[in-house]
């Protein structure tokens, strides 16, 4: 299932994580673990926030998935099922073909 999980992390706690290096080793060994097929960096509600959307198997994923952020990074972690253009179209013809 696609996912997207939004990661935000609290700024005094993100400056020190910057400094020491574990903000930069959280992203990294998510990304290579999880192969994100897309990150962004953003800022949101004056936070540091990161908004990666990757596929995962299935639900007993998410711990090993969402803990290193809140443990590394004190963060707060969405993880949101979506779905691109292409999922979409398909659930909207099934749900046609359903009523």
């Amino acid at each position: 299932m696609r996912m997207m999980m939004k990661v935000s992390i609290p700024v005094e706690y993100g400056n020190k994580c910057i400094t020491e290096g574990y903000l930069q080793q959280s992203v990294m060994k998510f990304v290579e673990k999880f192969h994100p097929e897309s990150s962004y960096f953003i800022t949101e509600n004056g936070e540091r926030t990161a908004m990666f959307y990757f596929e995962t198997k299935d639900a007993s994923e998410i711990p090993s998935i969402a803990e290193p952020f809140f443990m590394n990074l004190h963060a707060k972690v969405n993880l949101t099922p979506v779905m691109n253009l292409e999922d979409m179209r398909v659930g909207v013809e099934n749900a046609l073909k359903n009523k």
